[in-house]
């Protein structure tokens, strides 16, 4: 008898583009083939920067014409996480929902910890403190449009609210609740107290739901060849996704992309006055685990510079960009903290760069291949500094690094990466996010036993690579001046 094919269907939403990923399972092992890929470019209208939810919506729906009359045993979505949908009485979209990186919430966080005290926010949520958390967004909401948000009867994340498209359901998967700062990291229900001391309406919370949880089935109007289908909610966070694909194995993890997380999958919370200091943040992992884990500015750097030279006529591409940045002539000329301020949402991200360098004494770099060299030393170093945090707060010592997810695929950081921490990097899977997103609907339809029998699949799938540490003397130098940098810009 020839052996059965599970099929799974993930859509993975990230910040710059949106695949439907269709893996198959067979015989122990799996293989993933990219449906369809569309991208997610957010709009700009009466000056607000928004997701434009609705085409994404019917990319996605067109994804199902594209499967070819396979069978499907289920369907999962994970996205990008913080941001939030509101629906109307009829279940109506309200609005489409708005950026992270839009202004409307510029000084929404330092109101409210001026309101409820930094140390108070962080002991109710144990979530790092960042101007994109849902809670700030939706303080901003209020205070800018409150008929609006009187209208609205319901609060959900971007990859809810697809959930909801898809079954008619309304729920709030808890990795991706984790996200808002609204949820206590211990009892991983809604700080409800939080919202009303606030003054924001928690009528508009949706029970929350674990990683793992049956939705419902597919409905008749989103696919009639697939109606009935069950849909799964993943780890809907697509960080909680990346991490579930892959088994600690005594390491901690990177999983990087647009942004970079780095972090470790702890058994329970840590909210201690040295997380809150350090402003790590505990969000939900899978079977009741929590991720310990700090987000870092990650290739967004790399892609607005490439944005800014097409823009002013240089056009670049990524590979032959870092090809350009592995020669030596440019190394360590200029290093800066990815996350100062001036980096969040620059209109030129190189002048910014190129600002930076001139106003802390350094050399300004002159080409795009000085830049992206700077970017990726610069990116490699801050790994470094949350790593040595992470092992401070877990006091654990982390055998290796494990870099998942598109920017695993970068050789060049992978390399200094291992310099800077002086211990090994292993990269990959690329697919880590749709792959663990696939893990949980195979282990919740009951077609692989346990997450532990799915991430084995995931290892002897896919390949990794090792990227063992060189010239460590030198990067402990420059590491110094590294350091003296950011406690000079946020001096």
């Amino acid at each position: 008898m020839p052996p059965v094919t599970r099929r799974f269907l993930a859509f993975d939403l990230g910040a710059e583009s949106g695949r439907a990923m269709l893996a198959e399972l067979e015989d122990g092992r799996i293989s993933l083939r990219e449906l369809a890929r569309f991208p997610n470019q957010p709009i700009r209208g009466n000056g607000a920067l928004q997701w434009d939810v609705l085409r994404l919506w019917s990319e996605m729906r067109g994804a199902f014409d594209q499967m070819g009359g396979e069978t499907l045993d289920a369907i999962g979505v994970d996205t990008w996480g913080c941001d939030f949908a509101l629906l109307g009485e009829r279940g109506n979209l309200l609005e489409n929902p708005y950026h992270y990186r839009d202004t409307r919430h510029d000084g929404a966080m330092d109101h409210v910890c001026r309101l409820i005290g930094r140390d108070k926010l962080y002991a109710m949520t144990g979530s790092q403190i960042m101007p994109i958390n849902t809670l700030f967004q939706l303080y901003a909401a209020c205070q800018s449009t409150p008929r609006l948000i009187d209208a609205a009867t319901a609060l959900l994340m971007v990859p809810d609210l697809f959930n909801y498209w898809l079954t008619g359901q309304r729920h709030c998967e808890y990795s991706i609740a984790s996200t808002s700062q609204m949820v206590d990291a211990t009892t991983r229900q809604w700080r409800t107290d939080l919202l009303q001391d606030l003054g924001l309406p928690d009528r508009l919370l949706q029970p929350i739901v674990e990683p793992g949880t049956m939705l419902g089935p597919l409905r008749p109007h989103v696919s009639q060849k697939y109606e009935g289908t069950p849909v799964v909610a993943p780890a809907c966070h697509d960080t909680g996704s990346a991490f579930a694909a892959v088994s600690p194995e005594g390491g901690a993890f990177l999983s990087s992309g647009t942004w970079s997380l780095l972090g470790a999958e702890v058994a329970a919370p840590i909210v201690t006055a040295k997380a809150r200091a350090l402003n790590f943040t505990n969000e939900g992992g899978v079977e009741g685990t929590t991720r310990l884990l700090k987000n870092i500015s990650g290739m967004w750097l790399i892609q607005t510079c490439l944005r800014a030279w097409s823009a002013a006529g240089t056009t670049q591409t990524l590979d032959g960009l870092m090809a350009a940045a592995a020669d030596h002539s440019h190394t360590f000329e200029s290093l800066f903290d990815p996350d100062h301020s001036a980096f969040f949402n620059p209109p030129d991200m190189p002048a910014a760069i190129a600002e930076f360098c001139r106003q802390t004494g350094q050399t300004v770099p002159a080409t795009p291949a000085a830049t992206a060299r700077a970017i990726l030393e610069s990116l490699a170093f801050k790994y470094r500094s949350v790593l040595e945090s992470l092992e401070q707060l877990t006091g654990s010592r982390f055998a290796h690094l494990r870099i998942v997810g598109g920017g695993s695929r970068n050789r060049l950081l992978n390399q200094f990466t291992a310099n800077a921490i002086g211990r090994p990097v292993i990269a990959g899977p690329v697919e880590t996010t749709a792959l663990g997103n696939v893990a949980l609907q195979m282990v919740t339809t009951g077609n692989v036993g346990s997450m532990a029998e799915a991430r084995a699949i995931i290892q002897r799938s896919f390949p990794t690579e090792r990227f063992e540490p060189a010239n460590t003397e030198v990067w402990e130098r420059q590491y110094a001046r590294f350091q003296e940098y950011r406690e000079t810009a946020t001096a």
